[in-house]
């Protein structure tokens, strides 16, 4: 925490980290969404069940009085509001938090938003998520150059595919170069691209995948002829841990935009190198540190 005075001494400013800042709208968000419910409920009991006994009766009475704060308003959907906006200016602006907790959620469109999804690589605002489609996006360990492909790609891979595409693509540099975030595109090659390649094991029913995939990439995808993209298997059940590809980064990126154009033809048509206006000249690197605060937005 910083505090600044005044010459002075007459005036005080208090700077708070942004995590806390986040917590504190969270909270005051959610205490005024349970009050409101809270009253919604006694309204609702008052009316079907009027109370048995005059002191419970007198309690309730006394609880609604002493419920402070208006009901809440109805949380907007967001229209593309924050398009084309760089995460670094917005997250300097005042009352940014405040403003993203009055928007629904982007993905699932019924929660109320708590955060800015950003990208890390370009730098954009994509949209305000709540904290369970946040949590969803997150790959599960994450580090310099390497990434764990969870069972929850599978979900934002096929069953929620369209929502979740539309969603990367706010980003105006993954969008005009028709590919994912680095760390969700070496997802998306160990998931789909190498799929047939994973080997199986015996199981009570019928076989089942072996271990758990495993992303590593060396070079870097600014110089996309050096990066390298390798699916591995661990947690073998027969201690078996082997490299099942390397795929260069061209021809991963080149895969996804081939599989884009046949799972969501919409997407792929809003996106293509025709668009590449107001990019910044170089990427930012994926977040290495993955206790930082960075990672919960991602």
């Amino acid at each position: 925490m910083l505090v600044e005075q005044t010459c002075d001494g007459t005036q005080r400013t208090w700077w708070l980290p942004r995590a806390v800042v986040r917590l504190l709208d969270l909270a005051e968000h959610a205490e005024t969404q349970w009050l409101h419910a809270a009253r919604t409920c006694q309204a609702n009991a008052a009316v079907t069940e009027p109370p048995a006994h005059p002191r419970q009766a007198r309690a309730t009475d006394a609880q609604q009085t002493t419920s402070p704060g208006p009901p809440t308003a109805a949380l907007r959907p967001y229209n593309g509001e924050l398009a084309g906006q760089l995460y670094s200016v917005l997250s300097r602006k005042p009352g940014t938090s405040r403003k993203v907790a009055g928007w629904a959620c982007a993905v699932c469109r019924t929660a109320p938003a708590t955060v800015l999804d950003h990208c890390h690589e370009h730098g954009y605002a994509r949209a305000p998520v709540c904290q369970s489609c946040n949590t969803q996006e997150r790959p599960d360990h994450l580090y310099s150059n390497d990434i764990r492909v969870a069972n929850r790609y599978t979900r934002l891979f096929h069953t929620d595919t369209d929502d979740w595409l539309r969603h990367w693509h706010r980003c105006p540099g993954c969008r005009a170069r028709t590919t994912l975030p680095l760390p969700h595109l070496a997802a998306w090659t160990a998931h789909i691209a190498c799929r047939s390649l994973r080997p199986t094991h015996p199981a009570p029913r019928g076989r089942k995948p072996c271990g758990v995939l495993r992303v590593s990439w060396t070079g870097s995808w600014q110089a996309p002829r050096s990066c390298l993209l390798s699916v591995a298997v661990d947690f073998c059940p027969s201690g078996e841990h082997r490299v099942l590809a390397r795929v260069p980064y061209r021809e991963a990126a080149e895969r996804f935009r081939v599989w884009l154009a046949e799972t969501v033809p919409a997407v792929a048509a809003a996106a293509g190198p025709d668009r590449l206006d107001n990019l910044p000249a170089q990427t930012r690197p994926v977040i290495a540190d993955t206790s930082g605060d960075g990672l919960a937005l991602f």
